[in-house]
């Protein structure tokens, strides 16, 4: 466990030689750290120094009380505190899902602590903002209005054995692995914590806005195009604030890429990575 903030300390999984280029893999929502037991491995394997942090409030990571707790500059916050701890000035970050989110912030708020950046299907910042104007891509993100609702979801995912995590995940994850996803968002206050990220994200949405800054350093963009959440036109950021850009686009794969196709995922990730 690592101290990033008062009362907060997250549980980071480590993998390779912490002499190598250091790498934090971010993860999204229902998950945690085990979302990259794939990408570790290889990683370490490459000779880099992988961290995959639980993030804040989800699986064994402290859990603070409050939305504000997660307001998307404390996040960002987070991982520049995790470099710290480790001694390092810059580092490369992946992220997944809301880890995307994470550090699509961390990019643009700490640009001289960044090597470079991938994100997993999740859209830039402005992209996100001209989607949600769109009827379709309302539909889709329809959880997104519901969890703003004050304890409902917290309440309905109890009292229904969290079976809107076993029916997101299903397809792309064992039964094994979904439990484990359970048991993790399970733990007391951890599905409160992984739902304020959404009410913190909408409630400070302004702010969030103000923040965007453009993002110099190289970008992967990786994106599974059977994605059931996000659509598919969502992938390619606003090249004025990310010049830097590089799409990969995989049609056989969902929501969780990582999972559904870890070798091609793992393949692009080291060659970006080291920079080849």
């Amino acid at each position: 466990m690592v101290q990033v903030d008062a009362g907060v300390r997250l549980h980071v999984m480590e993998a390779g030689d912490d002499g190598g280029t250091s790498v934090v893999l971010l993860h999204g929502f229902p998950e945690f750290w085990y979302s990259w037991r794939h990408q570790l491995t290889a990683l370490a394997s490459a000779g880099f120094h992988a961290m995959a942090p639980d993030l804040r409030g989800y699986n064994v990571s402290d859990k603070p009380r409050g939305v504000d707790a997660y307001r998307l500059d404390v996040l960002a916050r987070d991982v520049a505190r995790l470099l710290d701890v480790y001694g390092l000035e810059r580092a490369s970050v992946v992220g997944h899902d809301w880890g995307a989110i994470v550090a699509w912030a961390f990019a643009m708020a700490y640009p001289d602590r960044l090597d470079r950046l991938c994100i997993l299907n999740v859209p830039h910042p402005l992209v996100s903002v001209r989607a949600l104007r769109s009827w379709q891509q309302i539909r889709k993100s329809w959880y997104v209005l519901f969890f703003q609702v004050p304890w409902l979801p917290e309440a309905l995912a109890r009292s229904t054995s969290y079976a809107f995590v076993r029916a997101a995940m299903r397809q792309s994850f064992s039964v094994e692995d979904v439990d484990r996803y359970v048991e993790a968002i399970a733990r007391p206050g951890a599905l409160a914590a992984g739902v304020n990220y959404y009410r913190a994200l909408v409630r400070h949405a302004r702010a969030n806005l103000r923040s965007v800054r453009r993002i110099d350093a190289p970008v992967l963009v990786i994106w599974g195009e059977r994605d059931r959440y996000l659509g598919r036109e969502l992938a390619d950021p606003p090249r004025a604030w990310v010049p830097n850009v590089r799409i990969e686009r995989l049609p056989n794969a969902s929501h969780w890429v990582q999972q559904d196709e870890s070798a091609r995922v793992n393949e692009l990730l080291i060659e970006f990575l080291a920079g080849t």
